[in-house]
């Protein structure tokens, strides 16, 4: 992608109105080729490091909400400047990642890119953020808010429902178990197999009089 307002046009229908010059602008200083890709579930987005290409590509699925996306976009942004700035051989999500991303986001964290209720998570989020925005339980909780939701389905994080109770997961039909720190043991009703699944797994309970949050 070589032409500034293209990638504008893009980024217009994704991330909020006031964020959308700032984000160009990183592009302009760092130039990268940028997707748009299908919902996938290990990861938000994706920046991978070739030595074979001279522009490197980024991609954040299409699902997100606003938020979220312009959140996932400086982080992957933050990959490649870290890489630009430090060279290949630090570790991705280690400290030269963690004070690029921090640099790259301090100008967003007011009011005039975030709503209020979500700077408090964000704020502490980025004071030490994670390799993952999805493993910050507390952040992710408060972002989801902004989700497009189907009226007729009320999805919760599997964090959110009480032990014993039953949900459905793509299709299948779970019953939660203990917790295991960032995953729940969970056995699928039809087969008697049990699964680890995160804690921030959206689901759809059986039983939603009996969901409740943590």
């Amino acid at each position: 992608m070589s032409n500034p307002e293209k990638l504008k046009g893009i980024l217009a229908q994704k991330i909020p109105a006031a964020s959308l010059d700032y984000a160009v602008q990183l592009w302009e200083s760092e130039p990268f080729s940028f997707q748009i890709t299908a919902s996938r579930k290990s990861k938000l987005g994706d920046f991978r490091y070739r030595r074979d290409r001279k522009v490197q590509t980024i991609t954040i699925n299409a699902d997100l909400n606003p938020y979220q996306f312009l959140l996932t976009f400086i982080h992957e942004v933050a990959h490649l400047h870290a890489f630009v700035r430090y060279g290949t051989a630090i570790s991705p999500h280690g400290a030269e990642w963690k004070s690029t991303f921090q640099r790259l986001m301090s100008p967003l964290l007011t009011v005039d890119f975030f709503p209020v209720d979500l700077l408090i998570p964000l704020r502490k989020h980025m004071s030490n953020p994670k390799a993952s925005s999805s493993s910050d339980l507390f952040l992710m909780k408060e972002i989801s808010k902004y989700d497009e939701k189907e009226p007729s389905q009320e999805i919760v994080f599997l964090a959110d429902i009480h032990p014993g109770i039953r949900f459905l997961l793509g299709g299948r039909e779970f019953e939660k178990g203990e917790t295991r720190r960032t995953r729940v043991l969970c056995q699928e009703v039809k087969t008697g197999k049990k699964y680890l699944i995160a804690q921030l797994a959206k689901v759809q309970p059986l039983d939603q009089s009996l969901s409740s949050p943590i």
